[in-house]
C-alpha cells in the first residue's frame, strides 16, 4: 500500500502512470511533462502526482530520485483533509505547477524523514503502518504549509491580471454546463485570442486544456469519493451518454471510467 524506491528517471517507462499518488524529490534540475503540459523543475524540488496522471521525463541523461508511492485504502487525503488540506492543494490542482521548489536545508530535512521512512517500511515491525501514516502526514502537511506561502509570495510578485483573477471561480461555476473558451472570455470581456494568450502566460496552459482538467478532475472525485454509476456521473457532467463520457474521460486518462474506478477503488469517505 505504500512503497518507498531509491532509482533514476530511466527507469520509468515512457509515459509513467500508476493507480496511487506519487512524491517524488528531485535534488537535480529535470524536464518534463505531466498530462502532456511541459515543466522544467531547478534543483532541490518535490513533486506530486495523483493517481493516473502521465508523466514523462525528458532530457538527455538520467537523474536519481526518491520516489513514494501510497495507494488511497492505505492514507485517503480527502479523510485526513482537516489535518492536511494537501487535497486541491498539492494533488489535484490544475491551476498551480504540480512541483514546489525548497531550499537545501528544507530538502535535507525532507530526505531525513523519508529515510526514517524507508527504513520503517523495510522491518515492517509492530505498529509500522501507524508509524508510516504519520510520518507522510507530516511530510504532507510540511509540503502543503511551503505551497502555500509560495502561492502567496508568487501573488505578490506576480499578481493576476483584474480580469484573470474572475476566471478561477467562474470556471470552477461554470465548467459542467460551458466548455468554450469563448464563453470565459465573452463574460471577462475580452477577445478570445487575447483571453487564450493571457491564460496561458498565467496558468501555463491554454483555456481548452484547463476546462478539459477540470472536467476530468471533477469526473475523477465522483468515481473515487461516490457511488454513483458511469451513467449517473456522465449525466452529472453534461455529457450527451455515458459513451461519450467513457471516450472524453479515456482520451484524457489513458483508461475508462470503469477501469479508473475499478483501479483506484472507492473511498472510505464516499457517500
Amino acid at each position: 500500500m505504500l512503497s518507498i524506491l531509491h532509482t533514476e528517471t530511466k527507469n520509468f517507462a515512457e509515459n509513467y502512470s500508476i493507480p496511487r499518488y506519487a512524491i517524488i524529490l528531485l535534488e537535480d534540475a529535470n524536464e518534463f511533462s505531466i498530462d502532456f503540459v511541459n515543466y522544467k523543475n531547478e534543483r532541490n524540488s518535490i513533486l506530486f502526482l495523483s493517481p493516473y496522471q502521465n508523466l514523462k521525463w525528458f532530457g538527455k541523461s538520467s537523474q536519481k530520485i526518491k520516489l513514494i508511492e501510497f495507494h488511497g485504502d492505505f492514507y485517503c487525503i480527502e479523510y485526513h483533509k482537516k489535518e492536511v488540506a494537501c487535497n486541491g492543494l498539492l494533488f489535484n490542482n490544475i491551476y498551480s505547477q504540480p512541483y514546489i521548489l525548497l531550499g537545501a536545508c528544507k530538502f535535507g530535512e525532507l530526505e531525513e524523514l523519508i529515510e526514517k521512512m524507508a527504513i520503517e517500511n523495510k522491518n515492517k515491525i509492530t505498529f509500522s503502518d501507524s508509524v508510516l501514516k504519520s510520518y507522510l502526514q507530516l511530510l504532507l502537511a510540511i509540503c502543503s504549509r511551503e505551497k502555500a506561502l509560495q502561492i502567496d509570495d508568487a501573488l505578490i510578485e506576480q499578481p493576476f491580471e483584474k480580469q484573470l483573477f474572475k476566471f478561477q471561480p467562474l470556471l470552477e461555476e461554470h465548467f459542467i454546463q460551458q466548455r468554450a473558451p469563448s464563453f470565459y472570455a465573452n463574460v471577462l470581456a475580452m477577445s478570445t485570442s487575447s483571453f487564450s494568450k493571457k491564460v496561458k502566460q498565467q496558468f501555463g496552459k491554454t483555456p481548452t486544456k484547463l476546462i478539459q482538467e477540470r472536467v476530468v478532475l471533477e469526473a475523477k472525485k465522483q468515481l473515487h469519493l461516490t457511488y454513483k454509476s458511469v451513467k449517473e456521473i456522465a449525466t452529472l457532467l453534461n455529457f450527451d451518454d455515458k459513451y461519450y463520457f467513457s471516450r472524453y474521460f479515456k482520451k484524457e486518462v489513458g483508461l475508462s471510467p470503469s477501469q479508473f474506478r475499478q483501479k483506484v477503488g472507492i473511498s472510505v469517505v464516499a457517500k
